[in-house]
C-alpha cells in the first residue's frame, strides 16, 4: 500500500493512469471485436478480418483524435461547446425528421443525399450516430453555462434557463430513437449537477421527471414514435416487464428472453476461466449482436469470470482517474467537464455489463471501447483526449513538466506544455477591522527629515515601570 501511495502521489499519475486504462480497454476491444466477428465474417466473405479491419480503422482515426484533442486548452473546449451543441441537436432533428417521414410515406427514410437507419444518419453514404456526438457536446456545453453561474446554482431560476430547456430537448430527440442513449446522457447531467454542488432536493426533483420522461417515451413507443410500430407490441415496455416481472423461461426463451437467455448461456459457459479465446460457440448466430451490444457475454464466455474481473478493474480505474482529475484541476470548467465525461462514460459501461448479466434492462448501448461501431469509438476516444488535457494542466503536474521539460521536438509532436497555475493572492481582510487608512502618507520635507545616525527623544527618562508601559 506504501508503494501504491507512492506511485499515486507522482504529480502525472492521472495522466498514466487514464493512459494505461484507456489503452488497454482499446486493444481488448479490438480482440474481442476480432473474435466475435471472425466466424461470420469468414462464411460471408471469405476473410475472417473484414470487422476488425474497419474497427482499426476506426481505431486509427480515434487515436489520431485523441492526440489533437490532448494538445487543445481549455479555452478551446470552452468555445467549442455552443458550435457542438447546435450540431448535435441539427442532426438529430434531421434524423428524426428523416424517420418520421419515412413513416408518414411508407417509404424508405431518404430525402436527397440524406438517409435515417434508426439510429444512424448517412450523408453520402458515410453513416455518423448524432447520440455520440451529443453525449460529447453536452458535456462541454453543460460544463460552460454551469461553470459561469457559479454560487448561484442553488436557485431554481438559474437552472431553469437554459440549462433545463436544452437537456429536456437533448433528451427527447435522443430518447425518440434510443433509450439506452437517453439514460447515459441522464447519467451525465447528474455527474455534472453532483461536481457543481447542487443541492439534493434538485436531483429529487430531476429524478421524479426523469422517470415520467422515461415512462412517456416508454408509451409512445406504441403509437409507433421512434424504434416502435404501430399496432404491433411495444417492445420497450416488454424489456421493462420482463425485467421486473419475468415469465416461465418455456415461454419467453424463443421472444421476449431470447437475449437474455442466450447471454447466460454464454456466462455459463465461460466459467471462472472461459472456454478459450476465440473458443466460444454462442457468437456463432445464436446470440444477437454478439460483436456490439452483448461484446461483454463474449468475454464472459471465452475469459471467464477473471476476463470479466478485468474488464471490471480496467473501467474502475478510468472512473477513479477521472474523478481524480476532476478534483485535482483548478479551474471550474476542467473539473465539471471532467466529471461529466467521466460520469458518461463509466454510466454507458454499467448500463451495458448490467443489462448484459441481468442487473438491468436491455437497452441495446454499446460497450465503451471494446464494442463494434465507429463513431462511438472516435467521440470515446476525443473524450478521453480532453481528460488527459485536463490531466497534464493539473497544478502539481504543470509544475513538474515545466521544471523538466521533455525535449522540444516531443513537446512539438506530442503536446505542447500546459499553463503553469496561476499564483493566488492572498485575501485582503475586510475594511472594517482595518480600521481609518489615510488616503496617502506624506513623508517629511527633506530639509525637515533627521539626518542619518540620529533619533528623535522618545522620552526614556523616568523609572523602568514606567519604560516598560
Amino acid at each position: 500500500m506504501a508503494a501504491l501511495r507512492g506511485l499515486l502521489s507522482r504529480p502525472l499519475a492521472s495522466y498514466h493512469l487514464l493512459l494505461a486504462s484507456a489503452g488497454l480497454l482499446l486493444l481488448i476491444g479490438l480482440t474481442m471485436v476480432f473474435s466475435a466477428t471472425s466466424v461470420r465474417d469468414y462464411a460471408q466473405g471469405g476473410s475472417a478480418s473484414t470487422s476488425l479491419t474497419r474497427q482499426a480503422i476506426f481505431a486509427v482515426i480515434g487515436i489520431v483524435v485523441f492526440w489533437a484533442c490532448q494538445r487543445l486548452p481549455a479555452s478551446t473546449y470552452r468555445s467549442l461547446g455552443r458550435p457542438a451543441l447546435a450540431v448535435s441537436v441539427g442532426l438529430l432533428v434531421v434524423l428524426n425528421l428523416l424517420e418520421a417521414y419515412g413513416r408518414l410515406t411508407d417509404g424508405e427514410p431518404r430525402i436527397g443525399p440524406l438517409e435515417a437507419d434508426l439510429l444512424w444518419l448517412y450523408v453520402f453514404g458515410f453513416g455518423l450516430q448524432p447520440s455520440e456526438l451529443a453525449k460529447f457536446a453536452l458535456v462541454l456545453w453543460g460544463a460552460y453555462v454551469l461553470a459561469r453561474k457559479g454560487a448561484a446554482l442553488g436557485w431554481w431560476r438559474e437552472l431553469a434557463t437554459p440549462l433545463f430547456p436544452v437537456v429536456a430537448l437533448m433528451f427527447v430527440l435522443v430518447g425518440y430513437n434510443d433509450l439506452g442513449s437517453m439514460l447515459c446522457l441522464l447519467a451525465l447531467v447528474v455527474g455534472l449537477l453532483w461536481a457543481a454542488g447542487v443541492r439534493l432536493r434538485i436531483f429529487a426533483a430531476l429524478s421524479a421527471i426523469g422517470l415520467a420522461g422515461i415512462g412517456l417515451l416508454v408509451a409512445v413507443a406504441s403509437l409507433g414514435a421512434g424504434s416502435g410500430v404501430r399496432g404491433e407490441e411495444n417492445y420497450r415496455l416488454a424489456r421493462l416487464t420482463v425485467f421486473f416481472n419475468p415469465p416461465p423461461l418455456d415461454d419467453c426463451r424463443n421472444e421476449l428472453c431470447y437475449q437474455m437467455v442466450q447471454a447466460r448461456y454464454a456466462i455459463v459457459n465461460g466459467g471462472w476461466f472461459g472456454t478459450g479465446l476465440g473458443q466460444g460457440r454462442t457468437k456463432w448466430a445464436w446470440l444477437p449482436a454478439a460483436e456490439n451490444d452483448f461484446i461483454f457475454a463474449v468475454i464472459a464466455e471465452e475469459l471467464g469470470v477473471v476476463g470479466c474481473a478485468v474488464v471490471v478493474v480496467l473501467f474502475a480505474v478510468l472512473a477513479y482517474t477521472g474523478l481524480r482529475i476532476a478534483r485535482r484541476v483548478d479551474d471550474p470548467f476542467r473539473r465539471l467537464a471532467a466529471a461529466g465525461a467521466t460520469a458518461w462514460l463509466v454510466g454507458q459501461a454499467f448500463i451495458n455489463m448490467g443489462g448484459v448479466i441481468g442487473l438491468l434492462p436491455l437497452t441495446g448501448v454499446p460497450l465503451p471501447f471494446i464494442s463494434d461501431g465507429g463513431s462511438a469509438l472516435v467521440v470515446t476516444l476525443a473524450a478521453v483526449g480532453m481528460l488527459a488535457s485536463f490531466a497534464r494542466a493539473e497544478p502539481d503536474a504543470a509544475r513538474a513538466l515545466h521544471a523538466r521539460p521533455p525535449a522540444r521536438w516531443v513537446r512539438l509532436v506530442w503536446a505542447p506544455l500546459p499553463p503553469l497555475p496561476g499564483r493566488r493572492r492572498r485575501a485582503a481582510p475586510p475594511t472594517a477591522a482595518r480600521g481609518s487608512v489615510p488616503q496617502a502618507r506624506k513623508r517629511r520635507r527633506d530639509d525637515q527629515a533627521a539626518p542619518r545616525g540620529t533619533r528623535e527623544s522618545r522620552g526614556r527618562g523616568g523609572s523602568a515601570d514606567e519604560r516598560r508601559r
